[in-house]
């Protein structure tokens, strides 16, 4: 008997997302949007743009293009997104002994991140900085053993010339963040930066936003650098809202399980 088509279809990323419903629907809208774009026009690498932070043709020149920086020079701690597009970029971290945190996809262990040590890799660094590869080549560590961090790599599916942030919809980037923040790692100075196509790209206002949604302050593209940063009100500082993490997203991430725990226990 044939599977149900609708068992072989991903659900979306932003299932278990909280927030004002037609926030949350111009943004899935914009999502489709992107995402048709790039599969058109032939620039989303396999296995395809949709329900994902996208691949894409030039992935390795934008790396480039960041690694040419001053803030990349002077970075010497990264975290990282875990996702394929940026694999180039984390390859490249490790290549310049810089020490990667890259999260674990969808938070999902007790101990949330890779601690990947250039100095002591199990494998050559473009197979260390994939998801694979840091398994053998790194530790998983808790929050509280992260040093401070130098520069944020976060992937998009979109991104505005105001440094605007859309996500695939899980809202895991801007949990990281928060994470990070609560812990001493990430504060007002620390530089965000993603790398995405052109066609990722949107006017600045396009993409909707909430006051508290962390911008980014480079976008690179495998043809440019944009500063975000001139003329822009001081960036939010990324924390938990609880008001807007779900029973269900809560209940698939061990940390954020513990964290609500804790502070019942200690209310």
């Amino acid at each position: 008997m044939p599977r149900r088509a609708d068992r072989r279809t991903p659900r979306r990323h932003d299932h278990d997302a909280g927030g004002d419903p037609e926030l949350l629907a111009a943004k899935a809208a914009l999502r489709d949007a992107v995402w048709t774009a790039m599969s058109e026009a032939g620039v989303a690498r396999f296995p395809g743009a949709r329900n994902r932070i996208p691949n894409f043709t030039g992935a390795e020149a934008a790396a480039e293009r960041l690694r040419a920086t001053p803030e990349w020079a002077r970075a010497r701690t990264i975290k990282a997104n875990p996702d394929a597009p940026q694999l180039p970029v984390r390859q490249r971290a490790l290549e310049d002994g810089k020490t990667v945190f890259m999260a674990v996809p969808r938070l999902a262990e007790p101990d949330p991140f890779f601690l990947l040590d250039p100095d002591d890799l199990a494998d050559p660094p473009r197979r260390a900085a994939s998801i694979a590869g840091a398994s053998r080549s790194a530790r998983r560590v808790a929050v509280e053993d992260l040093d401070p961090v130098d520069l944020v790599v976060v992937g998009c599916v979109a991104v505005g010339a105001d440094g605007a942030r859309l996500g695939k919809g899980g809202g895991f980037a801007d949990l990281e963040l928060a994470l990070a923040t609560a812990a001493g790692l990430v504060g007002p100075g620390t530089v965000v930066v993603t790398t995405v196509h052109e066609l990722q790209v949107r006017p600045a206002g396009e993409i909707p936003t909430t006051d508290h949604d962390v911008p980014v302050d480079l976008v690179v593209t495998p043809e440019r650098v944009l500063d975000c940063r001139p003329g822009r009100a001081p960036r939010p500082e990324a924390r938990l809202r609880w008001e807007e993490l779900t029973d269900e997203k809560v209940a698939a991430i061990p940390l954020l399980r513990r964290l609500r725990d804790r502070a019942g226990a200690g209310g």
